[in-house]
């Protein structure tokens, strides 16, 4: 659960948005070192068996319905489902009962996403748009836990009222994301599947499926084959269970009695306790409990080894130098992005809509601005439903990891060197 902290009043409050920027902040060492780990695989003498390892395929016959696929699709579409379930779960709890739920504080992060979509995906057009438009997505995203790693770097120095800033827009971000993954490299919907993968939403709008875990997630596993068998990218399956599920827990707190909740005199009374204390929680904060580690500290940096293994060489790298898609990716994010999201900002705070980030410097606000240009894990993501041509997706694959490394280094640099004191939360 997430940990508590003791407030004036005796009671103890949640803090989920500490909890999920420290998670996101230790998940970000493992995903950059499975980056690391990938590279030197697939550049090393024993480099075949990189791409044979993630090439070897797993089947499985359901109903007399055939599921094949390669080791990497079954990381890309079955285990990332659970990361964007996350996603959905956090976007689900920001929108309720987070930075986003009020209007006017949600206002600032809401148009510094929309600039920093919006930006970047004109950069690419603008300079990949003749030869491979369905690239033009690579860069608008952003990877939270990078992202947030990078602004651990600055320590007390940087303002908090950024870190829920940076944070809000990430979250925005992945919400556009997602609705363009839905839109836009979806292949032809099959509309009878796509009606089965309705009917299990509907099952848990309903809520009967909540009141046991397997139950959920059998429902989640039906949706997620339906909606691949639709045609419908799968690991949306994963984003409508998040935003599905309840944010009121079966057991109001006030009704918990904490004599009751504290009892371990027994094995019976523990068990009791247990129970309590799990029907007292909404599903969004405990399936968020539950799996935020694994997918910070095991699924994204499995997702990295999978994907991040490009092969480097002198005639590759000069290749991508000359790439017009691995431009407009480099220029997207590195430049795009801080442009779109500074730009956004300043016609938002001065148009009244959006307060600026309490105590935030502009050199800070400017580092945050060029950390959101890290777009690493849902970025490789994207290339790999855009670009079914291996030299451009190489290209692009290059071009988001030496855009991230560029951003996280300028975004670590310009936000240590910031003067600004932190602001009392």
């Amino acid at each position: 659960m997430h940990r508590p902290r003791p407030t004036t009043d005796g009671r103890r409050r949640l803090s989920p948005l500490r909890d999920f920027i420290a998670t996101e902040s230790a998940g970000a060492v493992l995903i950059a070192v499975a980056a690391v780990v990938a590279l030197l695989w697939a550049n090393s003498p024993w480099s075949a068996s990189y791409d044979s390892f993630w090439s070897s395929r797993i089947a499985f016959e359901v109903a007399g319905h055939t599921l094949d696929l390669d080791l990497r699709h079954w990381v890309n579409d079955g285990l990332m489902t659970v990361f964007f379930l996350v996603v959905g779960l956090e976007i689900k709890r920001e929108l309720t009962d987070g930075h986003l739920a009020n209007r006017r504080a949600a206002m600032l992060p809401i148009a510094g996403a929309f600039g920093g979509m919006l930006m970047p995906a004109c950069l690419y057009l603008a300079v990949a748009g003749g030869s491979a438009p369905r690239g033009w997505a690579v860069p608008v995203a952003t990877d939270i836990a990078l992202a947030v790693g990078v602004l651990a770097v600055a320590g007390p120095l940087l303002a908090p009222s950024l870190r829920a800033f940076l944070l809000g827009l990430a979250i925005v971000d992945d919400i556009g994301a997602i609705v363009i993954i839905a839109a836009f490299y979806s292949s032809g919907v099959r509309w009878a599947w796509l009606l089965v993968a309705l009917a299990g939403v509907a099952r848990v709008v309903r809520r009967v499926a909540l009141q046991l875990t397997w139950v959920y997630v059998a429902i989640g596993i039906v949706v997620w084959f339906a909606l691949h068998e639709a045609g419908v990218h799968a690991t949306l399956a994963g984003v409508a269970m998040g935003l599905l599920a309840p944010t009121e827990p079966h057991l109001a707190p006030e009704y918990v009695d904490v004599e009751e909740l504290t009892d371990l005199t027994s094995i019976e009374a523990a068990r009791s306790s247990v129970l309590i204390a799990r029907r007292s929680v909404s599903e969004v904060e405990w399936l968020q409990h539950v799996l935020h580690p694994w997918t910070s500290y095991l699924i994204v940096p499995v997702f990295a080894l999978a994907n991040a293994g490009i092969t480097l060489s002198l005639d590759g790298i000069g290749d991508a130098a000359t790439s017009r898609v691995a431009w407009g990716v480099l220029l997207g994010l590195l430049l795009g992005k801080p442009i779109g999201v500074l730009a956004a900002v300043a016609i938002s705070t001065r148009l009244g809509l959006a307060e600026a980030p309490a105590g935030a410097s502009r050199r800070q606000l400017l580092g945050v601005a060029v950390a959101a240009g890290i777009g690493f894990t849902v970025a490789l993501f994207i290339t790999e439903l855009a670009f079914v041509d291996e030299v451009l997706l190489e290209q692009a694959k290059l071009a988001v990891f030496a855009a991230s490394v560029l951003a996280a280094v300028v975004a670590a640099v310009t936000l240590r060197r910031s003067p600004s004191p932190a602001v009392p939360a």
